[in-house]
Formats: C-alpha cells, structure tokens, sequence
C-alpha cells in the first residue's frame, strides 16, 4: 500500500516534532506539505524538511494530493482547519482541544454527522501511553472489583508567566479529564475546583495549587492535583482504589544514577519526553486506521465532552461551588 500523503497546518514547535516523527520513525505515511500564518516561517520550514509549503491552510487541504491532515495550530484556529478537512472529506488529526469552547467542538460534530463520516481524531496522547493502558485492561477486566477512587496529580517544575489559574483545568488537567473518563468507561457527574495555600513560586494571575474533584455518573470519586510550579520535577501520578485492589499508574523505565553520594532514578523533565513513547503509537495507529478508512482514537464526540467537562470545571473553579455537568444523549453515529 503506498504511502498516506500528509499536510500539516501549523508549523510551531509541536508541529515540528510531529513531521520528524512521521517522516523518521514511523511507516506508512510521509508529511509532503504544511501551511502557517507566518507564511516566511512556513516556506523555512518546508526549506528545511523537504516539503512543499502552502500559502493558506485551505489551500494545502483542498489540494487532491493532500489524502490526510494534522492541525497543530493555536486553539483558536482548530475549528476553521478542521472544518475545512472534513467539508473536504479528509481524515484530520487535531492537537487537544477540539476547538477552545464546547460549542465550536459542537459545531464539528454536526458538521462531521452530517457528512455521514467520522473523519476526526483529538490528540488526547495519554490513551496510547503503555501505563494508562496498562491500568484499563486491569479496571476492564474487574479481577479487582469495581473502581471506587482515583487519586491523581499533575505536576510541573515550572511554568510560564503567561499561564493563569483557568489553564490549570483547560491546558493541563484537560488530559486527566479526557483519559480518566476513557480509563472507567462513563461520563462524569459533577466538578469542584479549590485552591490551595498558594506556593511561594506562583503569581499575582495564578492560583496554584489547585485540585479538581470530579464524580462519575456511578459514583467514582476522583481527585486531581495540578501543581504547575513545583520547582522540582515534572510528574503525572494516577492511582485507582478499587474494592480489592489499589492499581498505580507504573513509573516509566529510565537509567539508575550514583552521583553526590546518592543513588537514584532519572526523571523527565516534561511531557516531550515523558509521553514520547504514546505519542509515537498515536501517530502510527492513526496512520494505520486512516489508511484503513476508520477512526479508532478519540472521536469529535471525546473532543466535545471534554470541553463540556473542562468548562464545568472552570465554572466551579469561579463559582467555588459543585457544578453539575449536563451532556447531551451520545449519538448512535458515535456509537451511542
């Protein structure tokens, strides 16, 4: 089978990583083309990596060439990109979120229905991530009964200045909104967001940390620390109580270090290396599903419900109250 033909939309940093991955590790597939805003960025781009660059996003996904798209653009430019692949009829890969607000992600959705095909996947990475799958085959299976509790964190050394308190719930702890909802198998209930002491590390624009209780439709309760400038080291942490059992997200595998007469295990530093490992089965999954004319990662529909969620979250987060999340009856076009 020959290879998927790719054009990606939106040449920044993550854009980049992902065009080497393609076109260096994984098969299948080869990004031939990309388009920006900053269309001199974009040609040095295309210069550097051997691929055509195109004047208009639109222009590159009208191409008849062009078979499949990435858009990894800035949020607010997801919505215009990925309607124009899917009125093209062309399969899209969008970097989280779907669009920055539930009703842009709607508005996907019902474009996507109505052209009688899912053509859309969000990149919500953690689900292909060995350890996340690891703990859902084990909730799946119930050898441990049911779930009843999940405690999570998600830590960083440090963050930008420009990160604000609502980043918290919409730029980090969106990825625990998304896959915790994936690991247990249902929607959620209700959100709480509180604060607490704030570090000293912080600023006048952010609170942190903070923590995110979220309840599913069952009754599992689950609490989410983000704790954006910890000053030490980058680390995600998720584990399950179930009713025989308490199930931990396992540590990935790095070097042992003897150094300053200690001895210790390396530790990643961000997401970039943290998560290469699932991003790299992200990519090659999809290439394979596309290539198969399927999608069989998180649909529009995930998009949707996840800024629903994240919304909800805010609000409470504002509110300083429990918020009940309403979700509309999941279509039989996603599987409903």
């Amino acid at each position: 089978m020959s290879e998927l033909k790719i054009g990606l939309v939106g040449t920044g940093a993550i854009g980049r990583t992902h065009i080497e991955r393609i076109n260096n590790l994984l098969s299948g597939a080869k990004v031939i083309g990309c388009a920006d805003s900053n269309l001199d960025f974009c040609r040095s781009v295309a210069n550097e990596y051997g691929i055509k660059a195109y004047a208009t996003g639109e222009e590159m996904i009208a191409d008849p060439v062009i078979e499949a798209v990435i858009v990894t653009t800035l949020d607010p430019y997801h919505e215009q990109y990925v309607m124009a692949a899917v009125k093209a009829g062309k399969y899209v890969f969008c970097e989280k979120p779907l669009a920055p607000e539930a009703d842009a992600c709607k508005r996907i959705v019902e474009a996507e229905m109505a052209g009688g095909k899912q053509l859309v996947q969000v990149g919500f990475m953690r689900r292909y991530d060995p350890g996340y799958r690891q703990l859902k085959k084990a909730i799946q299976s119930r050898a441990y009964g049911e779930p009843l509790l999940l405690h999570c964190a998600h830590r960083n050394p440090s963050v930008p200045d420009s990160y604000d308190t609502p980043m918290a719930v919409e730029n980090s702890m969106i990825h625990e909104i998304d896959v915790l909802r994936w690991l247990l198998g249902e929607d959620y209930a209700t959100a709480e967001v509180r604060f607490a002491k704030d570090t000293r590390r912080t600023h006048a624009k952010l609170r942190d940390p903070q923590i995110m209780i979220l309840t599913t439709k069952s009754g599992v309760r689950i609490d989410v620390e983000a704790f954006v400038n910890n000053g030490n080291n980058y680390e995600i942490k998720c584990e399950v109580v179930c009713e025989d059992a308490v199930l931990n997200l396992p540590e990935p595998s790095n070097i042992q270090i003897t150094a300053n007469a200690a001895k210790g295990i390396a530790i990643h530093q961000d997401w970039s290396t943290r998560f290469v490992e699932a991003y790299n089965t992200e990519f090659q999954e999809w290439i394979n599903a596309t290539k198969a004319g399927r999608v069989d990662g998180p649909s529009a529909w995930d998009g949707y419900v996840g800024q629903i969620t994240a919304k909800a979250a805010s609000k409470a987060r504002d509110t300083q109250s429990i918020v009940e999340i309403a979700y509309e009856k999941k279509p039989d076009f996603y599987g409903g």
